[in-house]
């Protein structure tokens, strides 16, 4: 499954009895089969920890610690429940959405709000092109000051070209594997200094720990806080787009279209066996990410005082590097911002892409099940996302609000994706596919905390306090 765009017997949004295949049994088999997590995790251990997750630790210390491993774990059971309409169906998510009622026009209510999201992802897509043009800069200034315009003015616009050519393909194969690639960089230097800390000056032992775990929110971290959920872990949009790579990668395709039979039943579960394995390696990875940026901003800024903010950003936050380390470590952590940034950027342009064009189909502007025009309008947005997200952030100049703006909505935009998710799980999922007694109980209460969540973040945003 390396493209987007085939005949009917290639496209994997197209099922048909050629593209069935057994599914693996046990890990070992299981192993060659995951990869759309891996896409995941790139994208998720980018902006929301290095920037939101640090800043957060930066502001509260560790009394916050227990809401990192919360917000990682609570989203994954409505991420598996879409994915499993996803493979059930072989439809993408926001196809789903728009079946949810009440509809104005030809658009569900959810894919409005979805379009409200996608305006302030504008945002917090243009911090992330930021931030990778400030490390950038800084690691090789061009023009004079590297925080000045015009170093951050060639760098950006190198960021967004160089984006653009690597990604128009759009062939599956590719971005996942560099997205293991990424995953695995910072993923390897974030855990090592995170857990060589407790050696240097700013070491953290079992008290700073357990003082994180008191499930208390600082009144003054509160707006940093509910960023952190929306943005840490798999948020709206990455629950919503998981489902465009779970069935590029082949999960629908080889499970095969519904013809009723029990043989199709016992596929469906074999290939959402997968998934689950997929969604657990990935929720593992950017859970130990989340963690380490985490304890980095609580065990290094947070004592000296330091938040990061505005294009100074990246200087504050290789704090926790050379503070740590020594000054030659503030190479090693530019090219690891610029890694995890880019890791982020190098899952949402493809991944914004399909979305938009999966948007437009639901409005009637192309027909979705055609591979030659899907891919053509995905390429467009491939140019285009760039472009718009490096304009915007020079525009602001401000990485850090701008990807909290972004978090903020995401929080809220995830009621709605529970809502649409119990409706598709109600009208459209076979009943034999459904999981077990433990992971229902799960679903349930990862559905009322998003649910609670959600509403607080609302309130918060139109000024009203609780406690």
């Amino acid at each position: 499954m390396s493209s987007t765009i085939g005949s009917d017997k290639t496209d994997p949004y197209t099922l048909t009895a050629d593209g069935i295949k057994e599914p693996p049994v046990g890990w070992k088999a299981s192993f060659r089969y995951l990869g759309p997590g891996l896409i995941l995790s790139a994208s998720i251990v980018g902006s929301g920890e290095l920037i939101a997750t640090t800043t957060l630790g930066a502001q509260a210390g560790f009394v916050l610690l227990w809401l990192v491993i919360f917000s990682t774990f609570v989203k994954v059971a409505v991420q598996v429940e879409l994915a499993r309409w996803t493979i059930a169906t072989g439809q993408p998510a926001l196809t789903g959405y728009n079946r949810v009622p009440p509809k104005i026009g030809r658009l569900g209510w959810v894919n409005v709000l979805w379009m409200l999201l996608a305006l302030t992802k504008l945002l917090q897509l243009g911090g992330i092109i930021g931030g990778v043009a400030v490390a950038c800069s800084i690691l090789l200034p061009i023009g004079g000051d590297p925080l000045g315009f015009t170093s951050l003015l060639i760098w950006t616009s190198f960021i967004a070209v160089a984006s653009i050519a690597m990604l128009y393909s759009n062939k599956y194969s590719l971005i996942e594997r560099g997205a293991v690639f990424l995953v695995v960089v910072f993923s390897f230097v974030t855990v090592l200094i995170a857990l060589g800390l407790p050696l240097t000056p700013f070491a953290y032992d079992g008290g700073d720990l357990a003082s994180g775990l008191t499930f208390l929110i600082p009144a003054g971290a509160v707006g940093a806080a509910m960023a952190m959920f929306g943005i840490t872990g798999v948020g709206a949009d990455e629950i919503t787009f998981y489902t465009y790579w779970c069935v590029e990668k082949g999960y629908a395709r080889w499970a095969g279209p519904n013809d009723g039979s029990d043989e199709w039943a016992r596929r469906a579960n074999g290939w959402i066996k997968v998934m689950y394995k997929d969604a657990l390696v990935s929720w593992i990875i950017y859970t130990f990410g989340t963690l380490a940026f985490y304890l980095m901003g609580a065990a290094v800024l947070n004592p000296q005082g330091l938040v990061p903010e505005g294009n100074g950003m990246i200087t504050t936050l290789s704090r926790i590097y050379t503070d740590t380390l020594g000054t030659w470590a503030s190479v090693i952590f530019l090219i690891g911002a610029i890694a995890v940034l880019g890791s982020t950027m190098w899952a949402a342009i493809p991944s914004w892409s399909r979305m938009y064009v999966n948007l437009l189909a639901t409005m009637g502007v192309l027909d979705w099940q055609d591979p030659v025009a899907r891919l053509r309008w995905i390429r467009i947005f491939t140019v285009a996302l760039p472009i718009v997200w490096a304009v915007a952030y020079l525009a602001i100049q401000s990485p850090v609000i701008m990807v909290q703006i972004g978090g903020v909505m995401t929080g809220v935009f995830l009621v709605a994706v529970v809502i649409a998710v119990w409706y598709l799980r109600k009208t459209e999922i076979d009943p034999r596919l459904y999981g077990g007694r433990t992971f229902n109980v799960l679903l349930v209460v990862s559905s009322i905390a998003i649910g609670l969540l959600g509403i607080y973040t609302l309130l918060n945003v139109f000024g009203l306090q609780i406690g």
